[in-house]
C-alpha cells in the first residue's frame, strides 16, 4: 500500500511512518521542510513540500497514493493559549484539511480510496464521571469548536469512492513525547503529583496502539466513520498520578493546585483539570482491536524511563 502522510515528524506520524515502513508500505510525506523531514524520517520515505497550508499541496504527491492519513496541526499545548495561538490551533487544522480535501476532490476517479483524519476526545467537553462513547453529544468550549470544525472539513472529502475514518484521540503516551515529556522530568524530581482535584478523568492511548489504529483505519475497508482513540481502562488523574510514580519509584503527593494551574496556562488549563472518561466502544466491539499496551502500568512500564 502507498500512503500520504501529513504531520509525520510529529511525534504520533514519525511512529505510524516507522510502522508502515516495518510493513513494508511506501510512505509520501507532505512536509514544509525536506532536509528536516528526511533527518527525522530517514531515507526510504518520498517526500514533497508544502508550506502554505491554505494553498493545494503538489499534486504529485498524490500520484499512485491508496490512503491519506492527516495529522496536521499546532500543538495544543505548545504554548498558552492567547488569541493569537488560538488562531494558529484553529487556521493549522482547518485550513490544512480543507486545502487537503479539495486536493483529493480534485484528482476525481485517481483520488486515493481512504482518508483517515485526527480529532481530539476534547470534542465531549467536561463530563465528570460519565461514560463517553462514539455516540455521545458534543461540547461548545474552545476545543470542542475546534475539533468539530475539523471534523466537518474531513467529512467533505466523503463520498461514494472515497472511505473517510476519523479518530478522535485520547493523552498519547509515549517515549520521547507526548504528555509525559513534561511530567517524567517532574516526577523524577520527587514533585509529582494530581492536578487540581485528581478526579478528572484521563482517557489515555499508547502511541504505538493509537499508530496501529491509523494504519489499521487506512487498510481496513471495512472501518468507516467516527472511532474513539483511547485504551480500553481510562484512570482518574490521582490514579494515573499514583502508577507514574510508583513506575519512576518517586513520590506522586505533590498536588498542582487548580489555581496555580489557572495562573500558568490560564484558559488552557481547562485540558488539564477537565476530563472525560471516553470509552473505545466501537474500536473493541467492531474492530475487535488489539492493544499492544491495555493497562496504564504496561504502558507506562514501557514509556517511562
Amino acid at each position: 500500500m502507498k500512503v500520504l502522510v501529513t504531520g509525520a515528524t510529529g511525534f504520533v506520524g514519525r511512529v505510524i511512518v516507522r510502522q508502515l515502513l516495518e510493513a513494508g508500505d511506501e510512505v509520501n510525506v507532505l512536509t514544509r521542510h525536506i532536509p528536516g523531514a528526511a533527518l527525522t524520517l530517514g531515507g526510504q520515505c518520498h517526500f514533497f513540500q508544502w508550506t502554505d497550508v491554505s494553498k493545494a499541496p503538489p499534486a504529485e504527491a498524490f500520484q499512485g497514493v491508496d490512503a491519506v492519513i492527516n495529522l496536521m496541526g499546532e500543538g495544543i499545548a505548545e504554548k498558552r493559549w492567547d488569541e493569537e495561538q488560538k488562531k494558529k490551533i484553529r487556521y493549522s487544522r482547518i485550513e490544512g484539511t480543507r486545502s487537503l480535501v479539495n486536493a483529493v476532490k480534485a484528482l476525481g476517479m485517481n483520488a486515493p480510496r481512504t482518508f483517515v483524519s485526527t480529532s481530539a476526545i476534547g470534542i465531549y467537553g467536561p463530563r465528570g464521571d460519565e461514560e463517553i462513547t462514539e455516540e455521545e453529544k458534543t461540547a461548545q468550549d474552545f476545543l470542542a469548536t475546534v475539533c468539530k470544525d475539523w471534523e466537518l472539513e474531513a467529512k467533505n472529502v466523503e463520498s461514494s469512492a472515497v472511505r473517510l475514518v476519523i479518530l478522535r484521540v485520547g493523552v498519547v503516551l509515549g517515549r520521547g513525547g507526548g504528555a509525559l515529556k513534561k511530567m517524567i522530568p517532574i516526577f523524577k524530581l520527587g514533585g509529582g503529583g494530581p492536578v487540581g482535584s485528581g478526579k478528572q478523568w484521563m482517557s489515555w492511548i499508547h502511541v504505538e496502539d493509537l499508530a496501529g489504529m491509523f494504519i489499521r483505519a487506512a487498510k481496513e475497508s471495512e472501518m468507516k466513520g467516527i472511532y474513539n482513540a483511547t485504551a480500553p481502562y481510562p484512570a482518574t488523574n490521582k490514579d494515573f498520578s499514583k502508577v507514574l510514580g510508583k513506575v519512576l519509584k518517586r513520590p506522586a503527593f505533590a498536588p498542582a493546585p487548580a489555581f496555580v494551574m489557572k495562573a500558568v496556562f490560564g484558559e488552557m488549563s481547562t485540558a488539564l483539570l477537565d476530563g472525560q472518561r471516553v470509552i473505545p466502544k466501537k474500536m473493541q466491539d467492531q474492530v475487535h482491536f488489539h492493544y499492544r499496551y491495555p493497562t496504564l502500568e504496561m504502558a507506562l512500564k514501557e514509556t517511562a524511563y
